[in-house]
């Protein structure tokens, strides 16, 4: 089973992001993701959903300064009060919208910060959160984000991700994996994914190495989504590529999964 989501952030760029309900609707989704939904109030998203009949299925945690180049506010020591009042500002978009699962943002390790102390900070604040979205009945997801696009982010690989799951010992929190960012890790993406799918509760996909619409560049998508079709995974797959083109005419691969 392919459920199908479409990034609201980095398709249908050409327009506001109010605008860009209308557009997915247009192309036949019924399910979109926001990565930060916060420039928009609730009751302007939520009535966004209802014109057009979608369901909005992810958002990020706010992440401070790390789109900007900072750090962010989740492995960063000495931001902790920071990440709690984003998380619950998270909570109260998730819930008030009926959005099923929220990305947590690892972030940076700062040029003068040690590892450890990163590390540490993340689980610990994981563990804060994911008490917070288990209660509020929204499942937390953690992701992992290359290196040579983000330098120095905390969790950049399926390896590091599976200690930070061990390390925060909690029964909600789950993964988002990303195709682009595996492939540009290195990853066996469809191995990858089949020896993860239990913990896996988010699914992103672009191609690679330019990161737009699939069948753009290397990924093998037709054997990619034929799996999960035929899997056991009931989760999103949802676009997130950077369109090569106008973003209305970069639709191409989807007529056969929609």
């Amino acid at each position: 089973m392919l459920n199908l989501a479409v990034n609201l952030s980095l398709i249908f760029h050409e327009v506001p992001l109010i605008e860009r309900f209308a557009l997915a609707k247009a192309q036949g989704f019924r399910a979109v993701e926001i990565q930060f939904p916060y420039e928009l109030s609730i009751t302007q998203i939520q009535n966004e959903l209802d014109r057009h009949e979608l369901n909005l299925v992810l958002i990020n945690v706010p992440a401070g300064d790390l789109m900007q180049g900072g750090g962010g506010l989740a492995c960063v020591p000495g931001r902790e009060y920071e990440f709690e009042k984003a998380v619950q500002l998270a909570i109260e978009y998730a819930a008030a919208l009926h959005v099923p699962t929220v990305n947590i943002l690892a972030g940076k390790q700062p040029i003068d910060a040690d590892l450890l102390p990163c590390l540490q900070t993340f689980a610990n604040n994981l563990k804060f959160a994911c008490d917070l979205f288990q209660s509020a009945d929204i499942s937390p997801v953690i992701e992992m984000i290359n290196g040579t696009d983000m330098p120095r982010f905390l969790i950049q690989n399926i390896a590091q991700a599976q200690e930070m799951l061990e390390a925060v010992q909690h029964p909600a929190l789950r993964l988002q994996y990303d195709c682009y960012h595996m492939a540009m890790m290195g990853e066996d993406l469809l191995s990858a994914l089949q020896e993860n799918i239990d913990v896996i509760g988010h699914i992103q996909f672009a191609d690679y190495p330019h990161r737009h619409e699939p069948f753009t560049g290397d990924i093998n998508f037709a054997e990619f989504f034929d799996w999960i079709q035929n899997s056991h995974y009931l989760g999103y797959c949802a676009a997130e590529y950077k369109p090569s083109q106008n973003s209305e005419d970069s639709f191409d691969w989807l007529k056969a999964y929609i």
